[in-house]
């Protein structure tokens, strides 16, 4: 896609809801099952994958179960997806379960190479991640990055739940954007959302969520990796709390180390 084509989907849908967003990018990306977008049938390999090129990267946070929430509504087979680092809280396996069940759906689960794990674990241990910001950046690599690409690969366009106040690292992104690294559209359906409209909004569709949410934890990923945060602290900070604000993202929005947006 050319970037003037970024550029007029972004001015187009710029002032529309999250659910315009959605509605109309989930009916534009969508195909019948069994066929490659085109009317054919699908080979034996691709058909082993849902036919739709449009997917939700649901991290089971507040705005990923709003947009599930909303994705549901819109289209109940829809892709979700998950990426299993197999270290998630025994809470966030309990919200998979319920959401599963309040929705009636099917998430696409994605794990790490069982080989890329057991070579990393063994050379540097379960808990490289607290030595360096290298060597933490390199477990995101392995548990969230490669199994991210592997399903990106399938897409035209991925949902995100991400918002603009979320950090400093996520402060200019926009509705609509290129994934300059993976090559596909990206949509941020929540990007002007505020926590406030977030939490509101699951009140009162009586949406589930992660009981973490209730013990301080804003922000919720891996369990060794997350804690409780205190009142006033960013909404991030128990995330990688060991280092600096500039350097809290786990890859999967970076390109060349930042995130880069292109519809401007």
């Amino acid at each position: 896609m050319k970037k003037e084509d970024i550029e007029n989907l972004a001015r187009t849908f710029k002032k529309k809801s999250a659910e315009e967003i959605l509605r109309h990018f989930l009916s534009a990306y969508s195909v019948k099952q069994g066929t490659n977008g085109s009317g054919k049938e699908k080979s034996a390999p691709e058909r082993s994958t849902p036919g739709d090129r449009i997917a939700l990267a649901s991290s089971l946070g507040a705005e990923d179960q709003v947009l599930t929430h909303m994705v549901a509504s819109i289209k109940p087979d829809a892709r979700i997806f998950i990426l299993d680092t197999g270290r998630f809280h025994p809470e966030t396996y309990d919200l998979i379960d319920q959401t599963m069940k309040r929705y009636g759906i099917r998430y696409q689960i994605l794990f790490p190479a069982t080989r890329d794990v057991e070579e990393m674990e063994s050379l540097y241990g379960p808990n490289l991640f607290y030595e360096s910001i290298e060597n933490r950046k390199k477990c995101c690599a392995i548990r969230k990055v490669k199994p991210l690409r592997r399903i990106l690969s399938t897409l035209d366009t991925w949902i995100t739940g991400l918002r603009k106040d979320q950090a400093v690292t996520r402060g200019t992104i926009e509705k609509i954007e290129w994934d300059e690294a993976n090559g596909l559209i990206k949509l941020n359906p929540l990007a002007d959302w505020s926590e406030k409209d977030v939490w509101d909004y699951i009140r009162k569709h009586d949406i589930p969520y992660n009981t973490l949410h209730d013990q301080g934890f804003p922000s919720i990923g891996c369990a060794p990796c997350t804690r409780a945060v205190l009142p006033g602290e960013d909404v991030r900070a128990g995330r990688w709390w060991w280092e600096t604000p500039e350097q809290k993202e786990c890859g999967l929005h970076l390109t060349g180390g930042r995130l880069v947006r292109r519809n401007r």
